[in-house]
């Protein structure tokens, strides 16, 4: 993706929302400074998508973060339960251990394993879970897998092309339909933000 004006995104930016934290600056700072150096980013409004999903996904936090609970919740993903099994758990404390992380979380074994694949980085998710929490890491997780449709079969291109572009549908990527009109909005605008970083 070409190079985004910082001052001119975050003049706009804080014309939306309102002020950032120093760590806010510095998450979406980190995230602008991937998306500028993928080359698979040949759309802006692929970057806006994958900015409002990490907008949503983190709270507003904008760096990785790690699915929170106790130990009776996660409980509910070990093996031999319905949701463990269904993400291929297989061993005492997988639930715990595959919890959700990154910017886009990925949660159980299967998927840990599966993930890892496709970025490259082979058996490192699965022998080291916390690697998804690696700014690096969740950026490659997060723009692979929503380009290539690793979370649900389905990628951006399908609802953002260019004869379409569906920001409300492009959530079943993700995650079905859940919140998904707030994320359009929150695409809509970013996409404002990105555009004129871009023209100066």
């Amino acid at each position: 993706m070409h190079k985004i004006n910082r001052k001119a995104f975050f003049d706009a930016y804080r014309r939306a929302w309102g002020p950032l934290t120093q760590n806010q600056v510095l998450g979406i700072g980190l995230l602008l400074n991937s998306m500028e150096m993928d080359r698979a980013i040949v759309d802006l409004r692929h970057a806006a998508y994958m900015l409002a999903t990490v907008k949503h996904e983190c709270a507003d936090t904008w760096m990785p973060i790690v699915e929170r609970g106790t130990p009776a919740y996660f409980a509910m993903y070990e093996p031999g339960t319905r949701k463990g099994d269904a993400l291929g758990n297989t061993h005492p404390g997988d639930g715990a251990r595959y919890k959700g992380r990154g910017y886009v979380q990925i949660s159980g074994l299967d998927n840990y394993v599966r993930v890892g694949i496709a970025i490259g980085i082979g058996d490192t998710l699965r022998l080291y879970p916390d690697q998804a929490l690696d700014v690096a890491t969740a950026y490659r997780i997060m723009s692979v897998g929503m380009r290539d449709g690793l979370f649900t079969g389905v990628g951006l291109s399908k609802y953002i092309n260019p004869d379409r572009c569906d920001y409300a549908q492009a959530r079943r990527i993700i995650n079905a339909m859940d919140r998904a009109d707030l994320i359009a909005s929150y695409a809509v605008s970013l996409e404002a933000m990105l555009t004129a970083g871009a023209h100066l």
